[in-house]
């Protein structure tokens, strides 16, 4: 049974047994497994140490043990290497750039219920994999602003280029324009096809959800994190100029068709840093995240850092009890 370490602006922390291989250690995890879950609902992320985690395969081991059944990677947005056999790169942008806090592919209708990173190259310098408690998040954001969100929802829009961010065929793996429109159909999301081949997308989902095991109610979506009041002022001043401002390749609103005043987003940011944790990377580290309790992000840092990540135990929206009856 592990010994959960708790200490303040840190994950909950359990040392594993010293094995011998990986299937000692994969056993060690069956027959731990219900204990994991029962901590994970309880704080949202958990962090094994001394797990003999080197290699892909390895995280490929410990995430069929945890989270058996994978989760498609759809509607694509930011760069990773696939290592194969569902595990890839946490993210390939620049070590400079931070990660805001976000739960993976909030803006879908189907969505992992769980992620499991594994460090196998430690960085020399930052470089954690934070989190937020997002029970916490609801709690300290503004009371206007999550009524708001309750009642309307969040508006994405994408614009899909090679030239920044992802290009549309890259973002649905496909060469076929139809095939896109039949997943944007099926998806709630409308579409636009621009006069240089490029693709613009918008669609309406819900801020607040309920977590389908425990109930409890969560702030779930990436409405600060694609917001244009996010970006550094500086990028933020030189993408609007080169693009225009319907033209960035991200930026969500309020449901209702309002736009976020900077207040808004500060305050969004504002409640993920006081609900922040994170721990320092070891190589062997592996760290589960509830995806619906928890957001998640990136510190810069420097030197190498190669951490993993697989996505797991699918979740449709409509099972979360979604707010404001946005589901298709």
């Amino acid at each position: 049974m592990p010994t959960w370490e708790l200490n303040p602006g840190r994950p909950a922390l359990a040392h594993a047994p010293r094995t011998a291989d990986m299937g000692e250690a994969c056993e060690w995890l069956r027959e731990n497994e219900s204990a994991l879950t029962e901590a994970l609902h309880r704080y949202g992320t958990v962090f094994l140490r001394g797990l003999p985690v080197a290699g892909t395969e390895d995280v490929a081991a410990v995430r069929d043990v945890l989270i058996p059944e994978r989760t498609p990677y759809r509607e694509k947005a930011t760069p990773r290497s696939d290592y194969g056999n569902g595990v890839y790169s946490s993210t390939d942008l620049p070590p400079v750039q931070p990660i805001r806090m976000h739960n993976e592919n909030s803006y879908t209708l189907t969505f992992p219920g769980r992620l499991l990173f594994a460090c196998l190259t430690a960085p020399d310098e930052g470089g954690a994999t934070p989190t937020a408690d997002c029970r916490q998040v609801l709690d300290l954001l503004p009371g206007h602003l999550v009524e708001r969100m309750r009642t309307n929802g969040w508006t994405l829009t994408r614009n899909y280029s090679d030239y920044i961010s992802l290009g549309w065929r890259t973002a649905f793996a496909t060469e076929d324009r139809s095939e896109v429109e039949t997943y944007c159909k099926d998806n709630g999301i409308t579409w636009e096809w621009l006069a240089d081949g490029n693709l613009r997308t918008t669609q309406l989902r819900p801020g607040t959800i309920r977590h389908p095991r425990t109930g409890e109610q969560v702030w779930f979506n990436h409405l600060a994190f694609w917001n244009a009041w996010s970006l550094d002022p500086d990028i933020r001043e030189a993408m609007t100029e080169e693009f225009g401002p319907d033209g960035l390749p991200f930026d969500t609103g309020f449901g209702d068709g309002g736009p976020l005043e900077r207040a808004d987003v500060d305050a969004l940011n504002e409640a993920y840093h006081a609900a922040t944790v994170r721990e320092r990377w070891q190589v062997g580290d592996v760290m589960l995240v509830d995806n619906v309790l928890c957001a998640h992000g990136r510190d810069p840092y420097r030197g190498g850092r190669k951490i993993a990540v697989a996505m797991g135990q699918p979740l449709e929206l409509r099972d979360c009890r979604p707010t404001a009856g946005l589901t298709v």
